[in-house]
């Protein structure tokens, strides 16, 4: 298998070492699929087999997009929508060689939008021209290309940046800051709102929940911009702010308030929409050090507590994340911040808390001093992630450093730790949001009627779908084994939407037994429906 352009090709994506399911057949969803799905309730072929647990197989497995700039995507050279839906394709067919499971797309990066919004212009980004309608919807297209390929989609917010530069007037006439002048402090480089306004929390609030109810993603992403990082040691210039809402609080309690505030609501408002949306935050990998705070972290850098007003540990103590992904980057041995040491520290805060721990890893630091010259720094990262099972997988910074492959490094993560899918943990907190048929927190009811049979492109594997079901897992063994088994993680060969797949990587002449199971769209699995099996032509 080799890498082209830094990205997989087509003919190389269906040669992975693991001989993954990649061509799908058309997706389920025409009016006949429907009356052909199995219902909810129908009996199991296989009513004596239990449905897969978790297991250290289950991972996160995602990559930021990031679009503030084109840092990964619309690159400025795109001149037209095609060869932009072109260049996005690509970016996720590296997550699919790459047997991710998930992209965090930036869609609100500067108090914008990548959609059509009641309440902010079309980003700059999309067309290079501030509210600029680029004559499509490019969060309706990019989340169904995602999820055509069984990628989560975890829409990324950013709650209080409004620009990189300090000039109003160069923000789109229909802009919230432009109308509201009094909201916006200028601090370093660019322009923010200010966290202590009501008004602000109110517009990040309806923008998040605007999409939530309007788009079928999986998640809502906050990264680690609340309050500005310190730039020059000037203060934020929020005093008139404070004067009038500080009510006698210590300034920075004050702003760590205000923040609670908008996190808390926001959690309560996702859930009570659908349940099954999770909400995650990617704060900066230091909570507190522990020469500060007993309960730190050994550490010796910037504090997002004290210098970002983020009270991560305290969102993970209330339960106001589904998920967090620490941004740890920083490399084994680092004399400020050692890899091990952050890594654990993070384990042990999620302990028993229910809330899920993904690592915020940064592809984009590979090759840039002596620490990141190994080309096996980041792979050293996930072998040490398994002495802490509270891991449950790792997000990278970003897709065009995954996509580049420097120094070999991404093709060191495939070989090391991802020649085989993983489907992501079941979310725990899915069951107490609500769950249902659609929405999450149960099983589905197995799949039936499996079928394989050889044809000249490898194994074309078929069954009913479950109507209650969002996506499927297949698995594969050698030989001819009993019609109802349970399936192993380590037999897993893909996860897809629809009723079918491809098997280019069976071995003509060789025979196989096909298991399938049912997905929720918060990832709890059903029983394996009778499996099927099938010798590969050509032997």
């Amino acid at each position: 298998m080799t890498w082209r352009a830094g990205i997989f090709s087509r003919t190389a994506v269906a040669a992975v070492a693991a001989g993954a399911l990649t061509a799908c057949l058309p997706a389920s969803g025409s009016e006949d699929d429907d009356k052909a799905a199995v219902p909810p309730g129908a009996k199991a072929e296989c009513p004596a087999i239990k449905a897969p647990g978790d297991s250290p197989a289950r991972q996160v497995r995602g990559m930021w997009i990031a679009t503030v700039g084109g840092i990964d995507w619309p690159k400025a050279s795109a001149k037209t929508v095609q060869r932009q839906q072109a260049d996005f394709r690509k970016l996720l067919d590296t997550a699919k060689a790459m047997n991710l499971n998930a992209v965090f797309v930036q869609i609100r990066p500067n108090s914008d939008a990548f959609y059509p919004s009641p309440y902010e212009p079309w980003s700059q980004w999309i067309t290079g021209t501030p509210g600029k309608d680029p004559g499509y919807d490019v969060l309706g297209f990019m989340l169904k290309e995602a999820h055509a390929r069984n990628l989560e989609f975890h829409a990324w917010f950013n709650p209080y940046r409004i620009s990189r530069q300090a000039d109003l007037k160069k923000l789109a006439p229909g802009s919230p800051a432009r109308k509201h002048p009094d909201w916006v402090r200028k601090y370093g480089k660019g322009l923010w709102y200010d966290p202590g306004l009501p008004q602000v929390r109110d517009l990040a609030t309806k923008a998040v929940m605007d999409v939530v109810r309007k788009y079928d993603i999986d998640a809502v992403h906050f990264d680690d911009y609340f309050y500005p990082y310190p730039e020059g040691g000037a203060d934020y210039p929020d005093q008139a702010t404070y004067k009038t809402y500080g009510k006698g609080m210590k300034k920075a309690d004050w702003r760590r308030q205000n923040v609670d505030v908008l996190v808390r609501g926001l959690s309560e408002k996702i859930r009570e929409a659908k349940p099954w949306v999770q909400f995650g935050i990617s704060p900066f990998g230091v909570w507190r050090n522990k020469s500060t705070d007993p309960a730190g972290s050994p550490t010796r850098a910037l504090q997002s507590y004290d210098d970002q007003y983020a009270d991560t540990r305290k969102w993970i103590k209330e339960g106001w994340v589904d998920y967090i992904t620490p941004q740890l980057y920083w490399a084994v041995g680092d004399p400020r911040a050692d890899y091990a040491g952050l890594v654990k520290w993070w384990a042990d805060l999620v302990e028993g808390t229910g809330v899920q721990l993904t690592i915020g890893q940064a592809a984009y630091r590979v090759g840039e001093n002596a620490a990141w010259r190994k080309p096996g720094e980041l792979s050293r990262h996930l072998t040490l992630n398994r002495r802490h099972p509270a891991v449950r997988g790792d997000v990278y910074f970003s897709a065009a450093s995954l996509a580049a492959n420097k120094r070999g490094f991404a093709r060191a993560l495939f070989d090391d730790h991802y020649s085989r899918p993983a489907i992501p943990p079941a979310v725990k907190t899915g069951g107490a949001k609500g769950g249902g048929a659609k929405g999450g927190g149960r099983a589905p009811v197995p799949i039936q009627d499996l079928r394989a049979r050889a044809d000249g492109k490898g194994v074309r594997v078929q069954w009913r779908p479950s109507r209650d079901a969002t996506a499927y897992a297949v698995y594969r063994v050698e030989g001819k084994k009993a019609r109802c088994a349970r399936v192993d993680p380590g037999s897993l060969v893909a996860t897809v939407r629809g009723g079918g797949v491809i098997d280019p990587g069976a071995k003509p002449g060789k025979t196989y037994t096909y298991y399938v199971t049912a997905l929720d769209r918060t990832h709890h699995e059903s029983a394996p429906g009778r499996g099927a099996t099938v010798t590969a032509a050509g032997g």
